[in-house]
């Protein structure tokens, strides 16, 4: 199953990230996992939340850029090796990863990641073939 990211560009500016998850958290939307990226001028926040469509209304109503994509999460053995031949298969079926980050969830002895790619629906249908686990946002929300 696919899951939605809420992905925002900001100002690599002090407090503005504050600005971000207050907003958000105001508005009563649960972050369950995240990442932050940033270059010189800008930074990218990558959210998985309870409610992405209520998170990329809010957010664009305070004129922050905001953008919801699909990516996927992928259960992974906890182990030496494990993620890398779940790359493999990717790779093998010309897939690319444009980037991943790891989050907690309640699916024990895997390591979850999320990842996004450059077609999110066949690498789902790829890893299903091959019995590689996915994971749904009911596995990482805290409700």
């Amino acid at each position: 199953m696919l899951i939605k990211q809420v992905s925002v560009f900001l100002e690599n500016k002090s407090g503005k990230l504050s600005e971000i998850i207050s907003i958000l958290g105001e508005n009563h939307i649960d972050i369950s996992a995240l990442s932050m990226a940033d270059t010189a001028d800008y930074g990218v926040l990558r959210l998985i939340v309870d409610n992405p469509e209520k998170a990329e209304k809010v957010l664009k109503q305070q004129e922050i850029i905001v953008k919801v994509t699909n990516v996927i999460g992928v259960a992974i053995n906890d182990g030496p090796g494990d993620l890398a031949k779940i790359l493999k298969i990717l790779k093998d079926n010309s897939l690319s990863v444009e980037y991943m980050y790891a989050c907690v969830g309640k699916i024990e002895n895997s390591a979850l990641v999320v990842m996004k790619n450059n077609d999110p629906e066949k690498a789902l249908d790829i890893l299903s073939k091959e019995h590689v686990p996915t994971f749904d946002v009911k596995d990482i929300y805290r409700v």
